[in-house]
C-alpha cells in the first residue's frame, strides 16, 4: 500500500467514525429527550408544541413563547409556566427546525417564514391574539411577528433580543461554515456532535454568566437537541442570516403599536445589549425598558419573577417593573459565575 492510498483509506475511516458517532450520539439524544407535546402539519411543516389551555376565568391574555438560538421550547416552558399556570391559556412551540419540528420545505428559514408558522398554528388553536415572548433569537422573530400580524400581536416582551444591526455583523465561524450548502452538511455530520458536546458546559456557563446555571439544566431544557445534524444546521442558517434581517427590518420597528417591554442585563455576554434592547426600546413607541444590572443572558431563568411582571403589566395590571428589576439586582448581586472564562464575543448564538 502506497502512502496516497493509505492517506485515503485513513481520512475514510476517520470520515466514517466521526459520521457514525454522531448517528449514535444522535439516537441517544433523542432517547433522552423525547417529545413532550403534541405535533400538527403547518405547510409542510411538521411542528411539535404544547399548547395550555386557557383557564376558567382566566386572569391573563394568552400568551406564545418563541424560544432563542439552540434552543427549544422546553427553554421557556421550565421556568415561565409554572408563573402562569392556571392565570392564562399558553403556547409553547419548538420553532421549525428546532426541537423536534420539522424544518418544511416552506419559508421556514426566514423570520417571515416563521412567524407565519407561528400565526397559522395560533389559528389552527383557536388563539386570536396574545401577549408574544421572545427571547434572544426569538425577539428578532417577534418583532417580525408584530410587523406581519399586527391583528394577533396584544403586547410584545423581550428578553435579551437580538433584533439590529451589530458591528461588522459577524458571528460565530462554525455558524457560517455549517450554513454552507456542502461543507455546512459535513460538518453537521461529522464534527458538530463530538465538538459540542464536549464544549455544551462550557458555552452554557458563558450563556450564563455572571449567574449561575440552574442545576441540571442542560438536561432538563434538553438542549443537546441541537447538536443532531439537522437541528445544528436549521441553527446555523437561522443564526448566520440573522444580521442580514435585522438590517431589512430594523427601521420598521417605529411601525409596531402594540404595547411593548423590553428586558435586559448590563451583563449578556451574547448580543449587544445596548444596540439591541436599547434599540427596541428607542424604535418601538411607548416600549419601556428594563434595564438589570449584573444580569446575563437569561432572564427567563434567573429572574422569571420579573418576567411574570412585565406580562401582567402588558395585560393592564399596575407594576412597577424598574423597582422589581432592583429586587432583582439585590437577589444575585453576589453572582460571580464563569466571568473568569467568557470571552464576550457579542455574537449571538
Amino acid at each position: 500500500m502506497n502512502i496516497l492510498t493509505f492517506v485515503l483509506v485513513l481520512l475514510v475511516a476517520i470520515v466514517l467514525a466521526l459520521a457514525g458517532f454522531t448517528g449514535v450520539a444522535s439516537w441517544l439524544i433523542e432517547r433522552r429527550n423525547p417529545p413532550v407535546g403534541s405535533f400538527i402539519d403547518i405547510a409542510g411543516a411538521n411542528i411539535h408544541y404544547v399548547h395550555v389551555p386557557a383557564p376558567v376565568g382566566a386572569e391573563l391574555p394568552p400568551l406564545v413563547f418563541i424560544h432563542g438560538a439552540s434552543a427549544n421550547l422546553k427553554d421557556q416552558m421550565l421556568p415561565l409556566r409554572p408563573q402562569f399556570e392556571g392565570r392564562a391559556e399558553m403556547l409553547f412551540l419548538d420553532r421549525p427546525g428546532h426541537g423536534w419540528s420539522g424544518r418544511g420545505t416552506g419559508n421556514n428559514e426566514t423570520q417571515e417564514g416563521q412567524a407565519a408558522t407561528i400565526a397559522a398554528l395560533m389559528d389552527r388553536l383557536g388563539i386570536k391574539d396574545a401577549i408574544i415572548v421572545g427571547h434572544s433569537f426569538g425577539g428578532s422573530i417577534a418583532a417580525t411577528f408584530a410587523l406581519e400580524h399586527a391583528e394577533k400581536t396584544r403586547g410584545l416582551l423581550f428578553l435579551s433580543a437580538a433584533t439590529h444591526p451589530w458591528p461588522g455583523g459577524d458571528t460565530s465561524w462554525y455558524y457560517s461554515l455549517s450554513a454552507r450548502p456542502a461543507v455546512g452538511r459535513l460538518f453537521a455530520a461529522m464534527v458538530a456532535n463530538p465538538a459540542g458536546l464536549m464544549r455544551i458546559d462550557a458555552a452554557t456557563t458563558c450563556v450564563f454568566s455572571p449567574d449561575k446555571v440552574p442545576d441540571f439544566y442542560v438536561d432538563e431544557a434538553s438542549i443537546k437537541l441541537v447538536l443532531r445534524r439537522q437541528a445544528f444546521r436549521a441553527n446555523a442558517i437561522d443564526v448566520e442570516g440573522l444580521y442580514r434581517h435585522a438590517l431589512k427590518t430594523a427601521p420598521r420597528y417605529p411601525e409596531i403599536k402594540a404595547p411593548t417591554v423590553v428586558i435586559s442585563g448590563d451583563a449578556d455576554t451574547v448580543v449587544y445589549e445596548e444596540i439591541h434592547s436599547m434599540g427596541l426600546a428607542r424604535d418601538i413607541p411607548g416600549a419601556e425598558l428594563v434595564w438589570v444590572r449584573k444580569l446575563g443572558h437569561k432572564p427567563d431563568w434567573v429572574a422569571p419573577d420579573l418576567v411574570a411582571a412585565a406580562v401582567e403589566k402588558l395585560a393592564g395590571q399596575p407594576r412597577d417593573l424598574q423597582a422589581m428589576a432592583r429586587r432583582v439586582e439585590a437577589r444575585m448581586a453576589g453572582d460571580d459565575f464563569g466571568t473568569d472564562m467568557c470571552v464576550n464575543e457579542k455574537a449571538p448564538i
